[in-house]
This record gives C-alpha cells, sequence and structure tokens, in this order.
C-alpha cells in the first residue's frame, strides 16, 4: 500500500510544472546546452519570416528563459518580463499571467515556451489577448507532443527541464484562440533533430531539419501557430422613424366613367 502512494505522489509531482523562478533558471541553462542552442537555431529559422511582417510600435515576448527570440522583428521598442529581480539587471519583474500592461496596448505577442509551462494555460491566452491590440498578431512557439520530443517525455522518469512541461497538442491550442476571438492565419512545425544530448546527432540537426523542412511532416518538436485578434464590427444603430401610412391611390370617376368614342360609320357606295 505504501509502494502505491509513494507511487502516486511521484506521478502526480510528474505532473506539476516547476516554480516561475526555478523554470528560468533551468530553461536557460538547458537552452545554453548544445541541443538546446540547435532547438533555437531551427526555431529562429521559422519565426525569421514571420517575425519579419509583422509591423508595429511595441512587441511583447512571454518567455521562460531569458533568451530572445525578436531579433527579427523591425517594430523598434521589444520588451519582456522576468519572474524575479537579480542584481544589476534592468528587466521589469512580473508574471506571465499578471501583465502590467493597459489594455489594448502592444501591436503583438510572442509566447515562446510560456504555455507549455504554466499551471493555466486559459489565463495566459486571457492575458495576451487582454493587452493585444484588435488585429494585432499573436505567434505561439510550443513542444509538440506528437513528435520524438514528446515520446521523450513520456519515456523519461526523471522531472527535469525541459521535459516537465505540459506539451499542449497544436489543435487544441488553436480551439482555445477561436474561443478568444483569433483568426489562425497559418501553423508551421519544425525542430526535426533528435532528443538526444549525442555530438553526432547533435551536428546532423540541420540535415534533419531540411528533410523535414521538404516533407512538411508535423512531427518537429515545435509548433508555431500565427492567429489574428479579430476586429469587433461596429454596428450603427439606426434610429427608428414612426411609420407613415401609405397614401390611397384613387382614380378619378370622371376618368373612369370616361369611354371610348365610337368610331364614325362610313357608308360606302356601291
Amino acid at each position: 500500500m505504501r509502494l502505491l502512494d509513494d507511487f502516486k505522489s511521484f506521478w502526480r509531482k510528474r505532473g506539476q510544472v516547476p516554480a516561475p523562478t526555478d523554470l528560468h533558471q533551468e530553461m536557460t541553462q538547458w537552452l545554453a546546452s548544445p541541443l538546446g542552442q540547435a532547438l533555437l537555431e531551427s526555431e529562429a529559422a521559422i519565426l525569421e519570416p514571420i517575425l519579419a511582417r509583422i509591423f508595429g510600435y511595441h512587441f511583447l515576448q512571454l518567455g521562460v528563459s531569458e533568451y530572445s527570440m525578436l531579433a527579427a522583428s523591425p517594430v523598434g521598442h521589444k520588451l519582456a518580463f522576468v519572474p524575479q529581480y537579480t542584481a544589476g539587471q534592468s528587466d521589469v519583474v512580473a508574471s506571465n499571467e499578471a501583465l502590467p500592461l493597459q489594455n489594448e496596448s502592444v501591436d503583438a505577442v510572442l509566447i515562446h515556451h510560456a504555455l507549455d509551462y504554466t499551471p493555466n494555460n486559459h489565463r495566459l491566452l486571457r492575458e495576451a489577448a487582454r493587452v493585444l491590440m484588435p488585429g494585432g498578431k499573436l505567434v505561439i512557439v510550443g513542444f509538440n507532443p506528437i513528435s520524438s520530443w514528446g515520446l521523450r517525455k513520456l519515456c523519461r522518469w526523471r522531472h527535469v527541464t525541459p521535459w516537465n512541461g505540459r506539451y499542449t497538442p497544436s489543435p487544441r491550442v488553436q480551439d482555445w484562440l477561436k474561443l478568444l476571438e483569433f483568426t489562425v492565419d497559418r501553423v508551421e512545425h519544425g525542430a526535426y533533430l533528435l532528443p538526444l544530448t549525442h555530438n553526432k546527432l547533435v551536428e546532423a540537426a540541420p540535415r534533419l531539419e531540411s528533410l523535414g523542412q521538404k516533407f512538411s511532416a508535423p512531427l518537429g518538436a515545435v509548433y508555431v501557430i500565427v492567429a489574428c485578434k479579430q476586429v469587433m464590427p461596429v454596428t450603427p444603430i439606426m434610429p427608428r422613424w414612426p411609420r407613415m401610412p401609405r397614401p390611397v391611390l384613387v382614380r378619378p370617376v370622371g376618368e373612369s366613367a370616361r369611354t371610348r368614342p365610337q368610331a364614325a360609320k362610313v357608308k360606302l357606295n356601291s
């Protein structure tokens, strides 16, 4: 009985996401590894043509590490938040689920794996939708559970980063976006590298990436969703004018009683 309770406790902890402060440090360290750098390069290659077509004044990134993915964006003001303060930093401390921004104050939002490590997916998406202007773009980068990375997550017993996230399938995220009145513009898959730290496998990541992109297989380690916040149409309220009675058209009596004159009879001489 005790063994069963220990297994339940272990499985419950296995499904929990780490605290934001711990996750920020662990994810930053893991992304600095060769496998993490290969993943970032694959994601940057997918995001580059997407971000280059997004314009505006303010671009917000909601992430779980210190790495910025907005280098390819032409937007002048790029901002992000960190979960805790460290000496010498200039970043603003805030939670991804409680953004210190006004409603409809940014032109675009990039969610970089933050949806994979949040205990409340809907709250995070609602916050992103709240600060996004009507017609603004929302870009989501998430781990694909239907991939070799998702398979390794299932087979991984140790609760370590990055295998301790909640990988959400892309179709489910798209359903959530539709409920928040977003229109999904495009969905792409990428990062076809294997989730192994062997040096030769990491070096073969570019060849695997080109092969996966050639066949457009939805089995990459990550998916990228590009959505647009719908603009609610304003329907003008027309005043209700009182109905006017239609005029009754009556033909005059004299005209109705008038008869057609008979043609004069002409007598022909025989």
